[in-house]
């Protein structure tokens, strides 16, 4: 079945279309400066393919939520917590419902993170579920960036993970990316580069000219075409699109964003002597009314009936809660060893970046009553490998040397050694290698023996293979030894 969608129409009033199943076959990159007109195409491709196929819109501003008037789901990202957010994903693709994620009300790496965990559980849907769908993706450059900025960098390297799977993998399973920025030079190269068709408007810097002009085939010289671009109008190239570059001006649309460009209006008329007095008056003296607070798992709205019998109730004197007991030394290492078996045991925390797992690692804390954990990242990193190795206690006498030894490796081999020293320690069967790379983070059993190698190399394991093919690996520095055990077939 053809579908093409009414973009808008040419210098000569001809319409301009998209072939839709081209585009979800060859995907679309949009590029403007802010107030060209972006949001504007965005929402008239998804306006007039509504119904068509199923859409996700990830929007940083929360201006598509008005799309609702076609049937999109509105999540306010605010509302949910990370996992919440992953299985809404799964779940929009089963049922193919079309979303707009709301990322308004986060600050820049809670943006980036929840739009990691949204994008992955969707690129990890099961195959029965790829069915098509339009991954509309506004301000891309803030997902994808081509640089660091001041977020976590396991944060950027999750977000850019995604995006990349996104462009560059994700035609198989149905997912069509649909990216828009205000400057090429900010976005991930590896991202754009995935796009066959481009619709780019007016932008001034000649750096992000140059590459526009690049993409549309266009001599640099003709690249100043762009700058001179009314808003609303976007030069059109692709298979789904045209073969030549074509100047699109940009219909117009039945819904509208929240926000909109800003409009003058008068000043005010009243004397200067007002206003100052209006500006330094003294402030009320009652205080605002206090919300009743009551503990929930994630942030809520407070409903509009609470509210106005808050409102209703006069305000009542607060004293400070009095601070939490301290705890001795053996009481944290204890609700340490307790969050981490825990965070172990969750089946969804597998795979999951240590800077996440840490923030869930500072919550089971502090709801044990342990106020501010002395461990920062790079402590809990370790940690977390050793407890999936099955030390949740590395602190232990008995483990010192061992973790001393641990110390000389990459952060990322501690849970493969330690387990390895665990069964050595205990006398117990050689772990397979299939074991060795859960705790390494991999599946590859060939980086399992080029681990197990390099380990070998710096004289902390000696591996003996007898007759029968079994494997024993000693540690000579602790006197330990794993009993002989099957070596996993190669």
């Amino acid at each position: 079945m053809t579908v093409r969608v009414d973009m808008g129409s040419d210098e000569r009033g001809a319409p301009v279309l998209i072939d839709l199943e081209e585009l979800l076959a060859t995907r679309l990159l949009v590029q403007g400066n802010s107030g060209s007109g972006k949001s504007h195409l965005l929402r008239r491709l998804l306006e007039r393919s509504a119904g068509q196929v199923q859409q996700v819109v990830i929007d940083p501003e929360g201006d598509f939520v008005t799309l609702s008037h076609y049937g999109h789901v509105a999540v306010e990202a605010a509302d949910y917590s990370e996992r919440e957010i992953a299985r809404v994903a799964a779940r929009l693709r089963e049922h193919r419902a079309s979303v707009v994620l709301s990322l308004e009300g986060l600050e820049a790496e809670g943006q980036m993170r929840c739009a990691a965990a949204f994008l992955q559980a969707m690129f990890d849907a099961p195959r029965e579920h790829w069915y098509p769908a339009l991954v509309v993706v506004d301000e891309a450059q803030l997902f994808a960036p081509s640089a660091g900025g001041e977020v976590a960098e396991e944060v950027r390297r999750a977000s850019l993970s995604a995006m990349t799977n996104l462009m560059c993998r994700g035609r198989k399973r149905g997912l069509a990316g649909v990216i828009a920025t205000q400057r090429l030079a900010k976005l991930a190269k590896n991202v754009a580069a995935e796009a066959s068709n481009f619709l780019m408007g007016r932008t001034f810097l000649d750096i992000d000219m140059a590459r526009a002009a690049d993409l549309l085939g266009m001599e640099r010289r003709q690249a100043d075409a762009i700058r001179d671009l009314p808003r609303g109008t976007f030069l059109a190239l692709g298979p789904a699109v045209s073969r030549r570059p074509l100047s699109v001006r940009i219909g117009t649309v039945e819904t509208a964003a929240r926000s909109s460009s800003p409009k003058l209006t008068p000043l005010p008329t009243a004397p200067a002597g007002d206003l100052q007095q209006l500006l330094f008056a003294e402030p009320e003296p009652e205080l605002a009314p206090t919300l009743p607070m009551t503990f929930d798992s994630r942030p809520r709205r407070v409903p509009a009936d609470e509210l106005e019998q808050a409102i209703a109730r006069p305000a009542q004197p607060t004293t400070a809660a009095p601070p939490p007991p301290a705890k001795s030394s053996e009481e944290e290492a204890a609700i340490y060893s307790d969050a981490l078996a825990a965070i172990v045991s969750d089946d969804e925390a597998e795979g999951r970046p240590a800077a996440v797992l840490f923030q869930d690692f500072q919550v089971r804390c502090r709801m044990a009553g342990l106020a501010r954990p002395a461990l920062d990242l790079s402590g809990f990193t370790r940690r977390l490998f050793a407890a999936r190795a099955g030390v949740l206690d590395p602190d232990a006498e008995d483990w010192q040397e061992a973790m001393a030894l641990a110390a000389t490796l990459p952060d990322d081999m501690l849970g493969a050694f330690l387990l390895v020293a665990r069964a050595a320690r205990d006398g117990e069967p050689c772990p397979p290698d299939e074991a060795i790379a859960r705790a390494y983070g991999t599946q590859s059993l060939g980086r399992v023996r080029r681990l197990m190698s390099y380990i070998e190399q710096r004289d902390l394991f000696v591996t003996r293979t007898d007759l029968s093919g079994k494997r024993s690996i000693a540690i000579p520095r602790l006197g330990w030894c794993t009993a002989a055990a099957d070596v996993a077939p190669a």
